[in-house]
């Protein structure tokens, strides 16, 4: 081994690196930096080699401090080779120095890599499930160095480089390793913290320099306007939520009471000066409100990170990145943990159907149409103006699943709400002839789509038991909520976009022409229980333009509030989970907007804190009466008593349970006040009144039964009772 001079003259080694070589480095074009730059074994001697633009000196030592040799600066744009006293390859320091001072930068060339061939097999298989442990930037102590590890994909890229504040967005200093088998890049980063800005300089194949591109892994975010990535720890939560999950994962969830508050967290409420408020303020208020109005869950509209407001996050650009407009992740994880502790789940929408095109994010991601479909017959949505994942393709598939099980795992999410369904599974969404390439069948189903949603699902059962997913699927595609082994997609609810449509189509008529369009309320009983349904009145019939659900509601002020709360407690009395946008609670009369809180001041007038008490009685009746959500998924729950009397617009039918008091849910959905109105019921004796929609204390009438009912037998052998219907109300009679 050579033996550097005492004086740490600097002693290039025999075999130095040709001057062409070094170009290559310094202008970011060499194939391959690691296998020139760190410290490499020449015959019996070691050479160490590096680019640190500004240095006029660099001495090597190692990270003990240890010091191994000077190197000569064998160009002036700051590139240095020489021979250092070591008897092994091992990570060094280089000790840099010009007029301005001196200063420390730990090699990244000098570590070995940090995946491996399991990695390797499992990525190119499509069956990696911890990707998002593997990818993206994770901190890391490396052969003895702090630092930051990074992955990225881009098999198609000529160079990719890390850049951030800490090599001044210089795409030349650290050049990722490329793993020919997989296509991903990585590279450790010694001495990075936790805070760095950070992206990718991603070199196309044929030379061009891309935009910068963010991180698809990235697991923080820069707050927008910005929008590079951020390193971060692991979420450090102690997790204090461990009877909640044991619940759920213990029981059926189609046999219990899921009633679930959507929220806009970035409108629900705001600070005084109009800012949005904290994952930790949000949490002092939103989880208390929940449990006072007996909400089980709280769905979020999509808080991965999104680069524009007005879209409400359904165009995301950090799948895996919880939006920086609350706070730091953490923060996101402990008002999950807060909210399982008091017994409120929480229910993320998720949005795996299509991104946006914006510069930074996945379009174009390498230079080629790497995570969408080149196609644009395919790969381009026309209703949104967003690129479509590439399904077929196992690294997109991979990383939409490891997805999913990364909001499950990392912050115990007790559901996913699957957006835009539909328009994953038909190729023709939105379509013309033309328009479309049809699947190797010639049909228009998404085959692809179909296996990432049923692989998704079961994955997602298989390792988290307690969770829910939700497809929001607004077609009759077959068994949506079925399990995968009996060909369906796997999900565990879907909303029942035809409920929601026919009630809301039928509560906007004038209730003098109700008697003819009748069928609006007992045709979805046809296929109630052909999916495990949730109810939706959500955020989708509140914006561009359909105005609130009270404003929606025919009639004058008195009949829109008397008709609104007759269709919450119909809904809450029908067959199905339930879901209610924030706002409708109190019935907000203006339609809903990103840009500013609910109008909380409603609640000093007497209607509309009728109608918030209303929701909480009937989520409060809903989760107390087994009988109204045990077998709300299943035809032997659910039995009509009258559904012809269209000339009164009346409706009545019984909820049942195993070993359950029956209940009936009476509505007269007229303004017609009725003293006499026979019902039929099937067992003599009392029914109690449990809930009045028409009750003072919701700001109704007071029209009632007076807290009963008597049911007796005739001479016939029929069975009725013979009580008073309010004018435009739901009543609940429960077997006493």
């Amino acid at each position: 081994m050579t033996t550097v001079p005492n004086d740490a003259t600097p002693t290039v080694p025999p075999a130095s690196l040709s001057t062409e070589e070094i170009a290559a480095i310094l202008a970011g074009t060499h194939s391959n930096p690691f296998a020139v730059l760190g410290v490499h074994q020449a015959g019996k001697d070691f050479v160490a080699r590096c680019f640190i633009p500004g240095a006029e000196t660099v001495t090597a030592e190692t990270l003990a401090g240890k010091e191994l040799g000077a190197l000569a600066r064998r160009d002036d744009a700051g590139f240095f080779e020489g021979l250092i006293a070591t008897k092994k390859i091992q990570p060094v320091r280089y000790r840099a120095r010009n007029e301005g001072g001196e200063w420390t930068v730990t090699d990244p060339y000098s570590f070995g890599p940090v995946l491996g061939p399991m990695d390797d097999y499992y990525i190119r298989e499509g069956s990696h499930l911890r990707l998002f442990d593997k990818m993206g930037a994770h901190p890391l102590k490396h052969d003895g160095a702090d630092g930051f590890h990074f992955a990225v994909w881009a098999p198609n890229a000529r160079r990719v480089s890390v850049v951030g504040d800490f090599n001044n967005w210089d795409g030349r200093r650290h050049v990722m390793r490329l793993r020919q088998d997989t296509g991903i890049w990585e590279i450790f980063v010694p001495d990075i913290q936790a805070g760095a800005i950070y992206k990718y300089e991603i070199v196309g194949k044929n030379g061009e320099v891309l935009p910068l591109k963010a991180d698809p892994f990235a697991r923080r975010s820069e707050l927008r306007p910005k929008n590079a990535s951020m390193t971060t720890g692991e979420i450090n939560q102690a997790w204090e939520d461990a009877a909640h999950r044991a619940h759920w994962a213990s029981v059926d969830a189609r046999r219990q009471p899921i009633s679930i508050y959507e929220v806009h967290a970035g409108s629900w409420q705001r600070r005084d000066d109009g800012e949005m408020l904290s994952w930790d303020e949000l949490a002092d208020r939103l989880i208390p409100y929940c449990v006072d109005m007996g909400f089980t869950h709280i769905e979020f509209l999509p808080v991965t990170e999104y680069p524009f407001d007005p879209s409400w996050g359904y165009q995301t650009t950090g799948l895996y990145s919880p939006t920086a407009r609350f706070g730091e992740p953490e923060g996101f994880a402990r008002f999950v943990n807060g909210a399982h502790k008091v017994g409120i789940g929480v229910i993320l929408d998720w949005v795996p159907a299509h991104f946006p095109t914006d510069a930074h994010g996945l379009r174009w991601f390498d230079g080629t149409a790497l995570y969408e479909h080149e196609d644009p017959r395919q790969g381009y949505h026309p209703d949104w103006n967003t690129a479509i994942y590439n399904f077929g393709r196992a690294e997109v598939f991979s990383y939409l699943v490891n997805n999913a099980l990364y909001w499950a795992e990392k912050f115990h999410l007790d559901g996913l709400r699957v957006d835009a369904v539909a328009s994953m599974l038909y190729l023709d969404y939105s379509r013309k002839h033309g328009e479309w390439v049809p699947n190797e069948y010639g049909g228009n189903e998404n085959l692809d789509a179909v296996r990432f949603l049923q692989t998704m699902n079961k994955e997602v059962y298989g390792s988290h038991p307690g969770i829910i997913t939700i497809a929001e699927e607004s077609t009759s595609w077959p068994k949506v909520s079925h399990p995968v082994h009996t060909g369906g997609l796997g999900f565990g609810f879907k909303w029942n976009m035809g409920f929601m449509h026919d009630t809301l189509q039928y509560f906007q008529r004038e209730p003098v022409h109700r008697k003819f369009h009748h069928n609006d309320l007992t045709f979805g009983l046809l296929y109630a229980f052909s999916e495990n349904f949730v109810l939706p009145l959500s955020h989708d019939e509140v914006v561009h333009g359909k105005g609130s659900l009270i404003a929606k509601m025919a009639g004058d002020d008195w009949q829109k509030f008397a008709n609104l709360r007759a269709y919450y407690t119909f809904m809450w009395g029908y067959p199905g989970k339930k879901l209610l946008f924030m706002g409708q609670e109190f019935a907000q009369w203006r339609e809903w907007s990103e840009d500013r809180a609910l109008d909380w001041n409603l609640l000093e007038y007497p209607l509309h804190e009728g109608m918030r008490r209303l929701v909480r009685d009937l989520n409060g009746t809903y989760r107390n009466k087994a009988t109204l959500h045990g077998r709300d998924c299943e035809g032997d729950g659910f039995e009509w008593l009258i559904a012809d009397d269209r000339d009164n617009s009346v409706f009545a039918w019984l909820r049942k349970a195993p070993g359950e008091k029956l209940i009936a849910v009476v509505a007269n959905l007229t303004p017609v006040y009725r003293e006499s109105y026979t019902i039929p019921l099937p067992v003599e004796g009392r029914w109690k009144e449990i809930l009045n929609s028409d009750a003072e204390i919701y700001g109704g009438s007071g029209k009632g039964n007076g807290g009963a009912v008597q049911a007796t037998k005739n001479s016939a052998g029929v069975t009725t009772a013979t009580i008073t219907l309010p004018p435009l109300a739901t009543l609940m009679l429960e077997q006493d």
